[in-house]
């Protein structure tokens, strides 16, 4: 079973008012719209988008893949249109509109409709919109489910964690980062799904997907930035750690221009 044609999906949930999948919690719909699509948050989410997400995704080695990205039917028209914008660079991203439904079920049905008929196993992985992969993720994802052809034919499920990365936050001084080596993080975390199963990557807990499917971990290269900034659901209760970073140097910098096609000038211009 070759690997090298495997359907490769992304999935990438920008300020969709789902009900549930926040840590935040709005009693209504219209709360959490005002919440997600208020002008400051939405100026951050987009800076984010176009000075981590895009520009690696724009630059991966391997082009073949999809990128969903899922929004709201009430998105402000000046941000439908930035968003618009910002993708017309990026030929594999099809932009979903979804009315508020429930996190996973809503997610899951995009994926599904997006597979196409193959008897090759597809390659999911999802990401934040301020989180970034490498410009190398679609390449090493394929060469790893190749290398590993015999245990995704196997098994309906297998997880390929790329664990080395960085935390990080852009500022007008440059990039702040820390390098980490993290299990199970949303960044560069992907799922093999068997042809004909319906069970997607949205069907699990990221953080206990190991608890219930055979995985890979790859350690051998940077391939993750997860963005850090203010309005990080995961942030927004008390008792969360802060990681500790510290801003880029030089050598630091051509890292992630030449890994993650990161470009610590222009995040200094546009976060000035």
């Amino acid at each position: 079973m070759e690997n090298a044609n495997s359907q490769v999906i992304g999935l990438c949930r920008f300020s969709y008012p789902a009900l549930g999948g926040f840590q935040v919690e709005h009693t209504e719909t219209a709360e959490r719209e005002a919440y997600l699509y208020a002008p400051e948050r939405m100026q951050e989410r987009f800076r984010l988008f176009e000075q981590f997400t895009l520009p690696p995704l724009r630059a991966q080695s391997d082009p073949e893949f999809t990128l969903l990205v899922v929004i709201g039917p009430n998105m402000p028209r000046q941000d439908h249109a930035r968003l618009m914008d910002n993708l017309s660079g990026l030929p594999q991203a099809r932009v979903i509109v979804r009315a508020p439904g429930r996190h996973r079920d809503v997610m899951r049905e995009v994926i599904n409709e997006a597979l196409i008929d193959s008897d090759l196993p597809s390659l999911q992985f999802r990401m934040d919109d301020d989180d970034a992969v490498s410009v190398h993720f679609v390449e090493r994802l394929r060469k790893l489910a190749t290398n590993a052809r015999g245990l995704l034919r196997s098994n309906r499920h297998v997880a390929i964690d790329f664990v080395n990365g960085f935390v990080a936050t852009p500022t007008p001084d440059g990039i702040l980062a820390s390098a980490t080596f993290q299990h199970m993080w949303t960044p560069a975390l992907a799922l093999s799904v068997r042809p004909g199963v319906r069970h997607t990557i949205m069907n699990y807990s990221h953080a206990r997907l190991w608890q219930n499917v055979p995985t890979l971990s790859w350690p051998e290269e940077p391939m993750f930035v997860r963005g850090h900034n203010g309005y990080n659901d995961s942030r927004q209760k008390e008792g969360v750690r802060m990681p500790k970073l510290s801003l880029l140097d030089a050598e630091g910098e051509a890292l992630f221009r030449a890994q993650f096609h990161i470009d610590a000038d222009n995040v200094r211009a546009s976060f000035r």
